[in-house]
């Protein structure tokens, strides 16, 4: 190593930098501590599920239907305009039941999802920090309400690498009739070297466009390019070592060769059994989008990728107006294919080692406003939310926090953002505090100052 390259290296508390930069960024690295989880599956309900019409149910908004809610104590806010009118608290259109051996409560809308509550652990007092969306969604995905920072797919895949190094550690899968605010940001490396970024796959026709080398080009031909182009990439990267991006692009290269073999088997869903591509809803329209996508995540993690994330269209659960009919449609996509994630991940014997987390970016108000009656909905609320994780070291059937007689606040066991970074970490072998990379003239965190582990559902 030369003395610029020793002394750079130096200043970016070296040893990991110097030894990273000579092995592959996604090689296997050592956890902090033994982990209960080898992958993450993060299903992301966009625009904000009301959890009194979900998993929260609140027969105090039953007693007070259609009556005036005072706002009179609540003007610390960031949406002045929600409350600058009279609001009627507003009921549940939907009937809850409990099920399972833990009795959880569940409401209508999930009927496949209820019969796995033993499975499944609920949080019902998680808050966010910001009521506008594009910021939230990044607070959600990257600890904070701008752009500029990893994503939580990006820090695990940094932290442990990956099993797989013929598949990308971090794949997205979006649904492209609405992709989220900013797109690709809110699964980027941020300011990780480019290697983290995540990879986005189509659950429709090629996972991966023009992964296939063109007509003519067999693989010997192409492997002799590939090292030419990487012999004049590395020699260029090498008197430009301050600049991680050139590193990314070469690894980049080598792991698209490598895909060409490994992303078609993994991905052709059409070779499972009728009876497992029914499970998942294949066979419906309503549900085949998020259906294939959560048996490309099962087979995915079953082939050693780190890290998946599901997307709802961007937006689709903001229900302002005509709750009935979104959260209705919106249920009926993801319902049944989530059931059977849970139920075949078990079946397989991977439920223990794989986490499952859903969430979206906060949760709903229990009132709308007086003259949109007739349309019936629910406003942003950053001061409550339901989330639930399964598998991965969470006890099953458990459930922690509570909210308001209405559902509007959580007065117990309070967990914010962060804190669900730092639990979803922590399952996965990693340490939040000591999980750094040093940026702009400090260590930098997913969690910045540190979160609190949610000890309540951990098995």
């Amino acid at each position: 190593m030369d003395r610029r390259h020793f002394l750079y290296n130096t200043l970016l508390g070296a040893g990991p930098v110097a030894l990273r930069a000579a092995e592959s960024p996604l090689a296997l690295r050592s956890p902090h501590h033994g982990p209960k989880a080898k992958a993450c599956i993060f299903l992301t309900m966009l625009g904000g599920v009301s959890q009194m019409d979900t998993f929260d149910p609140k027969p105090g908004l039953d007693r007070f239907d259609n009556t005036v809610m005072d706002w009179s104590k609540e003007r610390a806010t960031d949406q002045v305009s929600l409350f600058a009118k009279p609001r009627l608290i507003l009921k549940s259109p939907w009937t809850f039941k409990k099920y399972g051996q833990c009795g959880m409560d569940v409401s209508e809308l999930f009927p496949h999802l209820a019969t796995c509550v033993d499975d499944m652990a609920f949080v019902r007092s998680v808050q966010a920090e910001n009521g506008n969306h594009p910021a939230a969604v990044f607070l959600m995905n990257t600890g904070t309400v701008v752009p500029g920072s990893p994503s939580v797919g990006a820090w695990c895949t940094y932290g442990l690498g990956t099993p797989n190094q013929n598949l990308p550690g971090f794949v997205v899968l979006p649904d492209f009739r609405a992709l989220p605010f900013s797109g690709s940001q809110q699964w980027g490396p941020g300011y990780l070297p480019a290697s983290y970024q995540g990879t986005m796959m189509q659950w429709r026709g090629e996972p991966v466009r023009d992964l296939k080398p063109p007509a003519g080009v067999d693989a010997a031909a192409q492997r002799t390019e590939l090292d030419l182009l990487r012999d004049w990439n590395s020699g260029h990267a090498a008197g430009h070592f301050t600049n991680p991006e050139l590193q990314g692009r070469i690894d980049a290269y080598e792991l698209a060769y490598r895909m060409q073999m490994e992303v078609p088997g993994t991905l052709d869903i059409d070779r499972e059994p009728d009876a497992v591509r029914e499970m998942y809803g294949l066979n419906r329209e309503v549900t085949e989008s998020f259906g294939r996508r959560c048996l490309m995540a099962r087979r995915l993690v079953e082939k050693g990728v780190r890290f998946v994330q599901l997307y709802t269209p961007s937006q689709s659960w903001d229900s302002h107006s005509e709750i009935l009919t979104r959260h209705k449609n919106n249920a009926d996509e993801v319902d049944q294919p989530i059931a059977a994630l849970i139920k075949d991940l078990k079946q397989r014997g991977l439920l223990d080692s794989t986490l499952i987390v859903w969430m979206g970016e906060f949760g709903r108000t229990p009132d709308n406003l007086a003259d949109q009656r007739d349309k019936a909905g629910r406003d942003h609320n950053t001061r409550a939310m339901t989330i639930f994780f399964v598998g991965g070291g969470t006890r099953g059937g458990s459930l922690v926090g509570r909210t308001d007689d209405l559902g509007f606040k959580a007065v117990e066991n309070i967990y914010r953002i962060r804190d669900v970074h730092a639990t979803i970490l922590h399952l996965m072998g990693l340490n939040d505090m000591r999980l750094t990379y040093y940026h702009a003239g400090r260590n930098r965190r997913l969690t910045d100052l540190g979160g609190v582990v949610m000890k309540e559902i951990l098995a």
